[in-house]
């Protein structure tokens, strides 16, 4: 997994512009010519971004956006040019059009499995690799201006990263129809579908909609949020009988931690815990 060494350096970043402040990480593609397409570089500086982010104390929540009114149009297709040249040249047993995909599933595991509240706020082109992040988020919120496609089809490609991400959204009968048909749909068919959680009809109902998802998961403790999503992951593969002693055992930890203290304190005391802003 990428990791900074040292602290990032947000202003070298090429394909992204990131803001932190008060324990949000605002995280831009910024590569608005391409509808911000989804390059390699723009991987590696996603992936090092949620690594600084998981480890800077005090980081709550991220925030996924793009630049100039499109979130992503999805892979860059001269990266899969460039490793189809160098597949010709590869060693037996190498193969780097492996690696260009791998690259991007493992970026949306990273962003699914994270620790911290995720947010999308997509707008215009939602496709493909752009698609699959979306959906790899906690909540996903939509312009009326979103259109999201599946196109690999259409291409004689396969979705393959973006479609284990997908069944788990909406289920495999939604998935399949997307996939087999290269579907495009609008933000309120995917509200429909429940791909995104809420749809605003413009730019300012939008930035209102973030500020109160925002406030409400500032709300709750950065443990405990952390331990129910990782807790919730479980859930998808096993029955809910499988995981009474789990889960018993996360309550426990919880009820007895700091953060159980606290908020339990500050509830009887009819005050908002500490990690909850004024």
């Amino acid at each position: 997994m990428p990791h900074a060494a040292v602290p990032l350096d947000l202003a070298a970043l090429t394909t992204l512009a990131v803001q932190h402040q008060a324990g949000v990480w605002t995280v831009t593609l910024n590569r608005p010519e391409v509808r911000n397409a989804m390059s390699l570089a723009m991987v590696t500086e996603l992936r090092l971004v949620l690594a600084e982010a998981e480890a800077t104390a005090g980081s709550r929540v991220v925030v996924l956006r793009g630049a100039g009114g499109h979130f992503c149009a999805g892979g860059d297709i001269r990266d899969m040019a460039q490793a189809r040249q160098r597949l010709a040249a590869a060693a037996p047993g190498d193969n780097p059009m492996v690696e260009v995909n791998a690259a991007f599933g493992e970026l949306c595991v990273a962003y699914a499995g994270t620790g911290l509240a995720t947010i999308a706020v997509v707008e215009g082109t939602v496709m493909g690799g752009g698609f699959g992040l979306a959906c790899a988020t906690d909540v996903c919120l939509a312009g009326a201006s979103a259109v999201f496609r599946l196109p690999e089809t259409s291409l004689g490609l396969v979705p393959a990263q973006v479609g284990p991400i997908l069944v788990e959204r909406i289920g495999t009968s939604e998935a399949r129809r997307l996939a087999v048909t290269g579907a495009r749909i609008d933000a309120r068919a995917a509200l429909a579908l429940r791909l995104v959680h809420e749809v605003c009809d413009d730019a300012a109902a939008l930035e209102t909609a973030l500020a109160r998802v925002l406030h409400q998961i500032l709300q709750n403790a950065p443990g405990a949020v952390a331990a129910t999503k990782a807790l919730l992951a479980r859930a998808r593969f096993h029955s809910p009988a499988a995981l009474v002693t789990e889960a018993a055992e996360a309550f426990s930890r919880a009820v007895l931690g700091d953060e159980g203290s606290e908020g339990t304190l500050a509830f009887v005391q009819k005050r908002k815990p500490t990690w909850a802003p004024l």
